[in-house]
Protein backbone atom coordinates (compact mmCIF):
# COMPACT_ATOMS: atom_id res chain seq x y z
CA UNK A 1 0.00 0.00 0.00
CA UNK A 2 1.65 3.22 -1.21
CA UNK A 3 1.88 6.25 1.00
CA UNK A 4 0.85 9.70 -0.22
CA UNK A 5 3.71 12.18 -0.31
CA UNK A 6 2.49 15.51 0.92
CA UNK A 7 3.99 18.85 -0.11
CA UNK A 8 5.04 21.83 1.94
CA UNK A 9 4.39 25.25 0.41
CA UNK A 10 6.14 28.39 1.59
CA UNK A 11 4.60 31.66 0.41
CA UNK A 12 6.87 34.71 0.37
CA UNK A 13 6.15 38.34 -0.43
CA UNK A 14 7.47 38.94 -3.96
CA UNK A 15 8.77 42.39 -3.08
CA UNK A 16 10.30 41.89 0.38
CA UNK A 17 10.90 38.10 0.37
CA UNK A 18 9.26 38.02 3.81
CA UNK A 19 7.50 34.78 4.68
CA UNK A 20 3.75 35.24 4.67
CA UNK A 21 2.52 31.70 5.10
CA UNK A 22 3.75 28.13 5.46
CA UNK A 23 1.39 25.35 4.38
CA UNK A 24 2.20 21.78 5.36
CA UNK A 25 0.59 18.51 4.31
CA UNK A 26 -0.66 19.90 1.02
CA UNK A 27 -2.10 17.23 -1.27
CA UNK A 28 0.04 16.62 -4.39
CA UNK A 29 -3.04 16.92 -6.60
CA UNK A 30 -3.89 20.34 -5.18
CA UNK A 31 -4.20 23.10 -7.75
CA UNK A 32 -2.91 26.65 -7.51
CA UNK A 33 -6.52 27.64 -6.95
CA UNK A 34 -6.60 25.34 -3.91
CA UNK A 35 -3.41 26.90 -2.56
CA UNK A 36 -4.88 30.36 -3.01
CA UNK A 37 -7.91 29.28 -0.98
CA UNK A 38 -5.65 27.99 1.81
CA UNK A 39 -3.67 31.23 1.72
CA UNK A 40 -6.91 33.19 1.89
CA UNK A 41 -7.74 31.53 5.23
CA UNK A 42 -4.61 33.09 6.73
CA UNK A 43 -5.12 36.46 5.01
CA UNK A 44 -8.87 37.10 4.51
CA UNK A 45 -8.19 40.49 2.89
CA UNK A 46 -6.51 38.75 -0.06
CA UNK A 47 -9.24 36.70 -1.70
CA UNK A 48 -8.13 34.25 -4.46
CA UNK A 49 -8.91 36.54 -7.41
CA UNK A 50 -6.66 39.17 -5.85
CA UNK A 51 -3.65 36.84 -5.55
CA UNK A 52 -0.84 36.22 -8.02
CA UNK A 53 1.44 33.29 -7.11
CA UNK A 54 4.72 32.77 -8.94
CA UNK A 55 7.66 30.40 -8.76
CA UNK A 56 9.99 33.32 -9.46
CA UNK A 57 9.48 36.86 -8.13
CA UNK A 58 9.74 38.28 -11.66
CA UNK A 59 8.10 35.34 -13.44
CA UNK A 60 4.61 34.85 -14.80
CA UNK A 61 1.72 34.15 -12.40
CA UNK A 62 0.72 30.51 -12.14
CA UNK A 63 -2.69 29.54 -13.52
CA UNK A 64 -5.36 28.42 -11.09
CA UNK A 65 -5.75 25.04 -12.82
CA UNK A 66 -2.06 24.09 -12.62
CA UNK A 67 -1.43 21.10 -10.34
CA UNK A 68 1.20 21.28 -7.62
CA UNK A 69 2.94 17.98 -8.36
CA UNK A 70 3.32 18.89 -12.06
CA UNK A 71 5.29 22.06 -11.27
CA UNK A 72 9.10 22.08 -11.39
CA UNK A 73 9.42 22.05 -7.59
CA UNK A 74 10.39 19.50 -4.96
CA UNK A 75 8.21 18.41 -2.07
CA UNK A 76 8.96 21.80 -0.51
CA UNK A 77 7.78 24.51 -2.86
CA UNK A 78 8.47 28.21 -2.56
CA UNK A 79 6.00 30.59 -4.13
CA UNK A 80 6.01 34.34 -4.35
CA UNK A 81 2.86 36.35 -3.72
CA UNK A 82 1.82 39.65 -5.30
CA UNK A 83 -1.34 41.57 -4.48
CA UNK A 84 -3.25 42.36 -7.67
CA UNK A 85 -5.44 44.92 -5.94
CA UNK A 86 -9.24 45.02 -5.73
CA UNK A 87 -10.88 42.86 -8.40
CA UNK A 88 -14.28 42.95 -10.05
CA UNK A 89 -16.12 40.34 -12.13
CA UNK A 90 -16.47 40.81 -15.88
CA UNK A 91 -20.21 41.42 -15.75
CA UNK A 92 -19.69 44.35 -13.38
CA UNK A 93 -16.81 45.59 -15.55
CA UNK A 94 -18.87 45.72 -18.72
CA UNK A 95 -21.86 47.27 -16.99
CA UNK A 96 -19.61 50.04 -15.66
CA UNK A 97 -18.01 50.60 -19.05
CA UNK A 98 -21.27 50.70 -21.04
CA UNK A 99 -23.78 52.45 -18.77
CA UNK A 100 -21.53 55.52 -18.60
CA UNK A 101 -21.35 56.25 -22.35
CA UNK A 102 -25.07 55.60 -22.70
CA UNK A 103 -26.02 58.19 -20.08
CA UNK A 104 -23.25 60.65 -20.94
CA UNK A 105 -24.36 60.95 -24.55
CA UNK A 106 -27.96 61.57 -23.53
CA UNK A 107 -26.89 64.45 -21.29
CA UNK A 108 -25.42 66.25 -24.29
CA UNK A 109 -28.33 65.34 -26.56
CA UNK A 110 -30.76 66.91 -24.07
CA UNK A 111 -28.46 69.95 -23.90
CA UNK A 112 -28.58 70.25 -20.15
CA UNK A 113 -27.65 73.68 -18.71
CA UNK A 114 -23.96 74.64 -18.54
CA UNK A 115 -22.97 72.31 -21.36
CA UNK A 116 -23.57 74.86 -24.11
CA UNK A 117 -24.71 78.47 -23.80
CA UNK A 118 -27.59 79.30 -21.46
CA UNK A 119 -29.90 80.12 -24.38
CA UNK A 120 -29.36 76.63 -25.85
CA UNK A 121 -30.35 74.73 -22.68
CA UNK A 122 -32.98 72.05 -23.33
CA UNK A 123 -33.27 72.99 -27.01
CA UNK A 124 -33.16 70.46 -29.83
CA UNK A 125 -31.21 70.38 -33.06
CA UNK A 126 -33.06 71.17 -36.31
CA UNK A 127 -31.06 68.45 -38.10
CA UNK A 128 -32.69 64.98 -38.12
CA UNK A 129 -29.26 63.32 -38.28
CA UNK A 130 -28.57 64.47 -34.70
CA UNK A 131 -31.60 62.58 -33.38
CA UNK A 132 -30.74 59.61 -35.59
CA UNK A 133 -27.19 59.57 -34.26
CA UNK A 134 -28.49 59.61 -30.68
CA UNK A 135 -30.79 56.68 -31.46
CA UNK A 136 -27.93 54.70 -33.03
CA UNK A 137 -25.53 55.44 -30.17
CA UNK A 138 -28.18 54.50 -27.59
CA UNK A 139 -29.11 51.28 -29.39
CA UNK A 140 -25.43 50.32 -29.65
CA UNK A 141 -24.83 50.51 -25.91
CA UNK A 142 -28.21 49.04 -25.00
CA UNK A 143 -27.27 46.08 -27.20
CA UNK A 144 -23.97 45.77 -25.34
CA UNK A 145 -25.75 45.79 -21.99
CA UNK A 146 -28.22 43.14 -23.16
CA UNK A 147 -25.33 40.98 -24.37
CA UNK A 148 -23.52 41.41 -21.06
CA UNK A 149 -26.55 40.31 -19.06
CA UNK A 150 -28.09 37.65 -21.30
CA UNK A 151 -25.53 36.49 -23.90
CA UNK A 152 -21.94 36.58 -22.68
CA UNK A 153 -20.74 33.90 -20.27
CA UNK A 154 -17.98 34.68 -17.81
CA UNK A 155 -16.79 31.39 -16.36
CA UNK A 156 -14.04 33.01 -14.31
CA UNK A 157 -11.68 35.93 -14.32
CA UNK A 158 -11.70 39.43 -12.93
CA UNK A 159 -10.28 42.86 -13.73
CA UNK A 160 -8.30 45.11 -11.36
CA UNK A 161 -10.00 48.29 -10.19
CA UNK A 162 -7.29 50.50 -11.69
CA UNK A 163 -7.90 48.97 -15.13
CA UNK A 164 -11.64 49.50 -14.80
CA UNK A 165 -11.06 53.17 -13.99
CA UNK A 166 -8.82 53.53 -17.05
CA UNK A 167 -11.31 51.79 -19.35
CA UNK A 168 -14.23 53.81 -18.01
CA UNK A 169 -12.28 57.03 -18.53
CA UNK A 170 -11.67 55.97 -22.14
CA UNK A 171 -15.28 55.03 -22.95
CA UNK A 172 -16.94 57.77 -20.94
CA UNK A 173 -14.50 60.43 -22.09
CA UNK A 174 -14.83 59.62 -25.78
CA UNK A 175 -18.60 59.44 -25.46
CA UNK A 176 -18.68 62.94 -23.97
CA UNK A 177 -16.25 64.29 -26.59
CA UNK A 178 -18.10 63.03 -29.64
CA UNK A 179 -21.51 63.83 -28.11
CA UNK A 180 -20.39 67.41 -27.46
CA UNK A 181 -19.70 68.05 -31.14
CA UNK A 182 -22.57 66.06 -32.66
CA UNK A 183 -25.14 67.77 -30.42
CA UNK A 184 -23.51 71.22 -30.57
CA UNK A 185 -25.83 74.05 -31.72
CA UNK A 186 -23.31 74.86 -34.49
CA UNK A 187 -23.12 71.28 -35.79
CA UNK A 188 -23.54 71.01 -39.55
CA UNK A 189 -24.95 67.87 -41.20
CA UNK A 190 -22.92 65.66 -43.60
CA UNK A 191 -21.80 67.03 -46.96
CA UNK A 192 -23.94 64.70 -49.07
CA UNK A 193 -27.06 65.14 -46.97
CA UNK A 194 -29.70 62.47 -46.55
CA UNK A 195 -28.10 60.11 -49.07
CA UNK A 196 -24.93 59.87 -46.99
CA UNK A 197 -26.89 59.52 -43.75
CA UNK A 198 -29.25 56.83 -45.02
CA UNK A 199 -26.53 54.64 -46.56
CA UNK A 200 -24.50 54.94 -43.37
CA UNK A 201 -27.57 54.03 -41.32
CA UNK A 202 -28.12 50.85 -43.36
CA UNK A 203 -24.48 49.90 -42.90
CA UNK A 204 -24.68 50.62 -39.16
CA UNK A 205 -27.78 48.46 -38.66
CA UNK A 206 -26.30 45.55 -40.62
CA UNK A 207 -23.07 45.71 -38.59
CA UNK A 208 -24.96 45.80 -35.30
CA UNK A 209 -27.04 42.77 -36.30
CA UNK A 210 -23.89 41.02 -37.46
CA UNK A 211 -22.05 41.76 -34.24
CA UNK A 212 -24.94 40.44 -32.16
CA UNK A 213 -25.18 37.31 -34.33
CA UNK A 214 -21.50 36.55 -33.84
CA UNK A 215 -21.75 36.96 -30.06
CA UNK A 216 -24.70 34.56 -29.95
CA UNK A 217 -22.77 32.06 -32.08
CA UNK A 218 -19.71 32.29 -29.82
CA UNK A 219 -21.93 31.81 -26.78
CA UNK A 220 -23.54 28.71 -28.28
CA UNK A 221 -20.10 27.32 -29.09
CA UNK A 222 -19.34 26.87 -25.39
CA UNK A 223 -22.02 24.23 -24.91
CA UNK A 224 -23.59 23.61 -21.52
CA UNK A 225 -22.41 24.78 -18.15
CA UNK A 226 -19.18 23.10 -17.11
CA UNK A 227 -18.41 21.92 -20.65
CA UNK A 228 -14.68 21.94 -21.39
CA UNK A 229 -14.89 20.79 -25.02
CA UNK A 230 -12.95 23.16 -27.26
CA UNK A 231 -14.04 23.99 -30.81
CA UNK A 232 -13.21 26.85 -33.11
CA UNK A 233 -16.14 28.99 -34.37
CA UNK A 234 -17.61 28.21 -37.77
CA UNK A 235 -20.35 29.73 -39.96
CA UNK A 236 -23.95 28.71 -39.27
CA UNK A 237 -27.16 29.07 -41.29
CA UNK A 238 -27.31 32.71 -40.20
CA UNK A 239 -25.84 34.72 -43.15
CA UNK A 240 -24.25 37.20 -40.74
CA UNK A 241 -21.98 34.43 -39.46
CA UNK A 242 -20.63 33.65 -42.93
CA UNK A 243 -17.90 36.16 -42.26
CA UNK A 244 -16.30 33.32 -40.28
CA UNK A 245 -15.26 31.94 -43.68
CA UNK A 246 -12.80 34.82 -43.97
CA UNK A 247 -11.86 36.10 -40.49
CA UNK A 248 -11.34 34.66 -37.03
CA UNK A 249 -13.00 37.53 -35.17
CA UNK A 250 -15.94 38.85 -37.22
CA UNK A 251 -17.39 40.39 -34.06
CA UNK A 252 -14.53 42.89 -34.19
CA UNK A 253 -15.00 43.33 -37.94
CA UNK A 254 -18.64 44.24 -37.42
CA UNK A 255 -17.79 46.47 -34.45
CA UNK A 256 -15.31 48.46 -36.52
CA UNK A 257 -17.83 48.61 -39.36
CA UNK A 258 -20.47 50.02 -37.02
CA UNK A 259 -18.19 52.85 -35.89
CA UNK A 260 -17.01 53.58 -39.43
CA UNK A 261 -20.65 53.88 -40.53
CA UNK A 262 -21.38 56.11 -37.52
CA UNK A 263 -18.45 58.29 -38.59
CA UNK A 264 -19.85 58.57 -42.11
CA UNK A 265 -23.33 59.29 -40.77
CA UNK A 266 -22.23 62.13 -38.49
CA UNK A 267 -19.13 63.29 -40.42
CA UNK A 268 -17.56 64.07 -37.05
CA UNK A 269 -13.78 63.98 -36.45
CA UNK A 270 -13.91 62.73 -32.80
CA UNK A 271 -15.99 59.75 -33.96
CA UNK A 272 -13.41 58.97 -36.65
CA UNK A 273 -10.62 59.08 -34.07
CA UNK A 274 -12.59 56.79 -31.73
CA UNK A 275 -13.18 54.34 -34.60
CA UNK A 276 -9.47 54.41 -35.52
CA UNK A 277 -8.26 53.77 -31.96
CA UNK A 278 -10.84 51.03 -31.58
CA UNK A 279 -9.64 49.40 -34.79
CA UNK A 280 -6.02 49.39 -33.57
CA UNK A 281 -6.96 47.78 -30.25
CA UNK A 282 -9.35 45.24 -31.76
CA UNK A 283 -6.72 44.31 -34.37
CA UNK A 284 -4.34 43.41 -31.54
CA UNK A 285 -7.01 41.28 -29.83
CA UNK A 286 -8.03 39.66 -33.11
CA UNK A 287 -4.47 38.73 -34.10
CA UNK A 288 -3.89 37.23 -30.67
CA UNK A 289 -7.06 35.15 -30.92
CA UNK A 290 -6.19 34.12 -34.49
CA UNK A 291 -2.75 32.90 -33.44
CA UNK A 292 -4.28 30.98 -30.52
CA UNK A 293 -6.78 29.25 -32.82
CA UNK A 294 -4.04 28.35 -35.31
CA UNK A 295 -1.84 26.85 -32.59
CA UNK A 296 -4.63 24.92 -30.87
CA UNK A 297 -6.45 23.45 -33.87
CA UNK A 298 -4.54 21.52 -36.53
CA UNK A 299 -7.43 21.79 -38.99
CA UNK A 300 -7.94 25.53 -38.60
CA UNK A 301 -8.86 27.11 -42.00
CA UNK A 302 -5.86 28.67 -43.73
CA UNK A 303 -8.00 31.17 -45.61
CA UNK A 304 -9.02 33.03 -42.47
CA UNK A 305 -7.35 36.28 -41.51
CA UNK A 306 -7.69 37.96 -38.11
CA UNK A 307 -10.09 40.86 -38.65
CA UNK A 308 -10.09 42.09 -42.30
CA UNK A 309 -10.76 39.49 -45.02
CA UNK A 310 -7.68 38.72 -47.17
CA UNK A 311 -5.71 41.62 -45.64
CA UNK A 312 -5.19 41.54 -41.87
Amino acid sequence: MSRTTFFEVEVLDAATRRQLCFLDKVEPYSTIGDIKSLFHKSYPQWYPARQALKLDPKGKPLKDEEVLQSLPVGTTATMYFRDLGPQFGWTMVFLAEYVGPLLTYLLFYLRLPYIYSHSDAFTSSPHPVVTLACACHTCHYVKRLIETIFVHRFSHGTMPLRTIVRNCAYYWGFSAWLAYFINHPLYTPPSYGDLQVHYALIMFVLCEIGNFSIHVTLNNLRGGEGSKARKFPSPTKNPFTWLFFFVSCPNYTYEVGAWVSFTIMTQCLPVALFALLGFFQMSIWAKGKHRAYSREFKDYPNLRMAIIPLIL
